[in-house]
């Protein structure tokens, strides 16, 4: 079946609200296996309203509308939508004793004739409660359409959407939709895609979309089946030829696990501690580590050595390597990583430094060079990278590639010290 999605309200358009519920509606129609190809944003002006609402229903079986069903005059949604599908108002009262108990529970003890209005719903139609505010959901069912009106406010629209809308329409969709999401890093997107063209060309059900994340490759695979266990059943081979693939620079399978929360499991499981050494990222790689729930287990300290002066003061490094070579430069980026391990005492550290932009970039060192090493057990490698964009894109690229490095490392080391424990066994 098909979906389409229309958010209305003119703070929409202007841009003085972000548009979180199109996101998440359209995720859910998603899970539900329900086909979209289109979404709208349209003001509050009934005449564009209902043209967006018609247009809507000529292509699709379903439409959802979110916003425009509160109190006031420019609250039109309902009101249109039942104009359009030719469908009369009447009061609903049950949805006015619920709003007579929701301000008689609330701060606002008086109650304007204004918010009767929400109390008039189209005859005939399903009343949806709202347990979170005023405005009731709305279904309305004609000629073997549906449309679907749901409040603004997140908090409104979300809970309601779980408990009543999902069932309604998993009813009407039978079919689940079952995802695994594939994260990568430390590859390219045209290297992931031409790894996996010939899965692509070939793709049926289940199917492969590739998504370009900041110094990481998504991929979703999404299977169709009657019910959760037969859709994993068409996923699973997949995913496991996947992991042929790509091996180690998979770091996780689940949607909510990020990069970095990975690599502090990692960090704990091989009773390892951490310190960073950052210039040009100012902190940004010691904030993201510091985001995960149990980093201080393994997290001794993190440095911001902007200055020449503070990689000398608080990382030892040399006066001639600054001198001779830079604060932009592998040896510099060495030295603050083993430096940052040794005055420390932690069993890795990870440095960066590099030019940032918009200025200070040369022939010789452009904008967009970045040095990151990571110094393990005395073991330093580093990397030279040349990115390109805007300031804030460079730094996260610089963060988001030292923390694929770090994961590097922890896993080649711990691999190389499982073979050697190996072969001194076998001796």
């Amino acid at each position: 079946m098909i979906v389409e999605l229309i958010s209305v309200g003119t703070e929409l358009l202007l841009g003085n609200i972000v548009n979180t519920n199109a996101a998440f509606l359209a995720g859910q129609c998603a899970l539900l296996g329900l086909s979209m190809y289109h979404q709208s944003v349209v003001g509050d002006n009934e005449e564009r309203l209902a043209e967006t609402i018609q247009t809507a229903l000529d292509r699709s079986d379903i439409v959802i509308l979110s916003g425009g069903l509160g109190p006031t005059q420019d609250d039109i949604t309902k009101e249109t939508a039942a104009k359009v599908l030719n469908i009369p108002l009447v009061e609903d009262v049950h949805s006015r004793e619920r709003i007579e108990e929701y301000f008689k529970n609330s701060q606002f003890k008086i109650i304007t004739d204004n918010n009767w209005k929400q109390a008039q719903v189209p005859e005939g139609c399903i009343v949806v409660d709202n347990k979170n505010g005023t405005a009731p959901g709305i279904i309305m069912e004609k000629n073997g359409k549906s449309v679907i009106l749901l409040p603004g406010p997140p908090n409104e629209l979300i809970p309601m959407f779980k408990n009543d809308i999902f069932p309604y329409l998993n009813k009407l969709q039978p079919e689940i939709i079952y995802s695994v999401m594939v994260k990568i890093c430390g590859l390219g997107e045209s290297y992931v895609e031409t790894k996996i063209v010939d899965l692509i060309d070939n793709q049926t059900n289940p199917t492969i979309a590739t998504y370009a994340k900041t110094g990481e490759v998504h991929l979703r695979v999404t299977a169709r089946a009657s019910d959760d266990k037969e859709a994993k059943k068409l996923v699973k081979p997949v995913i496991k030829e996947l992991k042929t693939r790509f091996g180690e620079h998979i770091y996780s399978t689940d949607e909510n696990t990020t990069l970095e929360e990975t690599i502090i499991a990692l960090l704990k499981e091989k009773n390892l501690t951490l310190t960073t050494a950052e210039s040009c990222t100012g902190g940004l790689l010691a904030a993201r580590l510091t985001n995960v729930s149990g980093v201080s287990e393994v997290f001794k300290q993190g440095f911001v050595t902007y200055s020449n002066r503070a990689k000398r003061k608080l990382l030892d490094v040399k006066k001639n390597t600054l001198k001779i070579f830079g604060a932009v430069s592998e040896k510099t980026a060495k030295e603050m990583a083993k430096n940052g391990a040794f005055v420390t005492g932690s069993d890795v550290c990870v440095s960066i430094t590099g030019l940032a932009g918009p200025n200070g970039g040369t022939q010789e060192k452009p904008v967009g060079l970045v040095y990151i090493a990571c110094c393990y057990n005395n073991t330093i490698t580093v990397k030279e990278f040349h990115f390109k964009g805007e300031r804030n894109k460079i730094r996260e690229l610089a963060t988001v590639n030292a923390l694929t490095l770090l994961r590097e490392c922890i896993l080649s080391n711990s691999d190389r010290e499982k073979n050697a424990k190996e072969k001194t066994e076998k001796i």
